[in-house]
């Protein structure tokens, strides 16, 4: 079906569909004092999302374009369902969330279908890609405009990936004892096997906003990237996340040993936030199959376990949870109680000596990630580095935590 096509017959307009915010119904609303953390962005106030622009620039969002599309949904006179948070406006019309990203993704992808050059019309293909997934963030289970967003974003990202430099395949992957998982293997020029990055997301996030990783950090030291969706979003949906949160990169780990464009003997993983508690148990649990591990602001233990800390996470990002546990109705007191064996700690794997190198990078007063939370990882592994990251200038210093992480992997691999 033509991409334009698609469009049109996902997002007919509809006003019964339920608001994003609605989904998760947790009994406790807490107010928060202002959050602004690198990775997940600030709790703006009259926002219910996480306004995440650092990373929404950093995988090449214009800030000017943030800026107009929060200003189109801020100024919605439409119904909303909570009167005070400008992106809950009910159904998909003007000043709808999903709506609004959804609309600018559309120009981008018209641009691109009439761009002749093949590179150019790649790289606008990506954004538009980037902006489908921005309109389906943060990926609440059963957002069934949402889940509209996330298709749309996987195609384009399918049709830059034809146009765009090096190569992506599509890899599909028997999980034992339900649907498989399709995960991207993206290969840099020259020949293969090539040493690989099995890339771990965050809970609120798709595989495809990663490729920024991969262009600008591994492919020009000739490392492949592997990426696969968390449990419960993208192509990972038909799967809730466990407290065997690895099951699923643990399986494609596994199959590498019969991908001739990867060398298996070279692998490392690198996890971004929940991202990490996966890359953390793969070096407990595949050590034989690891070179390294490499985590960024990770959550492996302190936020999990500690009901006091859980209280100062926003609304959002504790819906994000309860949905990926498949806990949409529950307390946020039973959502503690479930969190606390998402611990690895708690699993009795951190605290273990552990044979796989293990860099943890942080940030000072991170809420989502404490200086300990890092500490632990490192003190764990019989070789680990510690990397602190200064905050400001915000973008500089993430771009060279991301440099020196790409180069300690690079190091790990040969």
């Amino acid at each position: 079906m033509p991409q334009a096509n698609l469009s049109e017959t996902l997002f007919k307009p509809r006003f019964k569909h339920p608001e994003t915010s609605t989904l998760v119904r947790r009994l406790t609303h807490n107010k928060l004092p202002p959050i602004e953390s690198t990775l997940d962005g600030n709790n703006t106030p009259h926002w219910y999302r996480m306004i995440n622009r650092l990373m929404w620039i950093w995988r090449g969002v214009d800030p000017k374009e943030i800026m107009d599309v929060q200003a189109r949904i801020a100024m919605s006179a439409a119904e909303h369902t909570d009167p005070d948070l400008y992106d809950t406006v009910v159904g998909y019309r003007g000043g709808n969330w999903i709506y609004e990203w959804s609309t600018q993704a559309m120009q981008w992808q018209q641009k691109a279908s009439q761009e002749q050059d093949t590179t150019l019309s790649g790289q606008h293909w990506l954004h538009a890609s980037n902006l489908y997934s921005i309109a389906a963030y943060p990926h609440i289970k059963g957002d069934v405009l949402a889940e509209q967003a996330q298709a749309l974003a996987n195609r384009a990202y399918e049709e830059a990936a034809q146009r765009l430099p090096g190569t992506m395949k599509e890899m599909e992957f028997a999980i034992p004892g339900g649907s498989p998982v399709i995960g991207f293997l993206h290969m840099p020029k020259g020949e293969g096997p090539f040493p690989t990055v099995l890339m771990c997301g965050g809970l609120d996030g798709l595989q495809s906003d990663y490729y920024n990783l991969y262009e600008r950090y591994f492919a020009p030291k000739g490392i492949a990237m592997l990426t696969l969706d968390m449990p419960s979003v993208g192509f990972s949906s038909k799967w809730k996340l466990t407290q065997d949160s690895s099951l699923l990169h643990q399986h494609a780990l596994k199959a590498l040993a019969n991908i001739p464009w990867v060398d298996h003997t070279r692998v490392a993983a690198f996890g971004f936030r929940f991202g990490a508690n996966v890359a953390v148990r793969l070096g407990y649990l595949e050590s034989p199959r690891l070179k390294a591990v490499a985590c960024l602001g990770p959550v492996v233990h302190a936020l999990l376990a500690n009901p006091l800390q859980l209280g100062r996470v926003p609304e959002m990002y504790m819906d994000v949870l309860a949905s990926r546990l498949g806990m949409h109705n529950a307390s946020d007191e039973s959502l503690y109680v479930e969190l606390n064996r998402y611990s690895l700690k708690t699993q009795g794997l951190l605290g273990r000596r552990c044979p796989t190198p293990m860099l943890s990078g942080f940030w000072r007063n991170d809420p989502f990630s404490p200086e300990e939370e890092s500490r632990l990882i490192t003190s764990s592994s019989a070789d680990g580095k510690l990397l602190e990251i200064p905050f400001n200038p915000v973008y500089r210093n993430f771009d060279k935590a991301l440099r020196d992480i790409t180069d300690w992997i690079n190091y790990r691999l040969r």
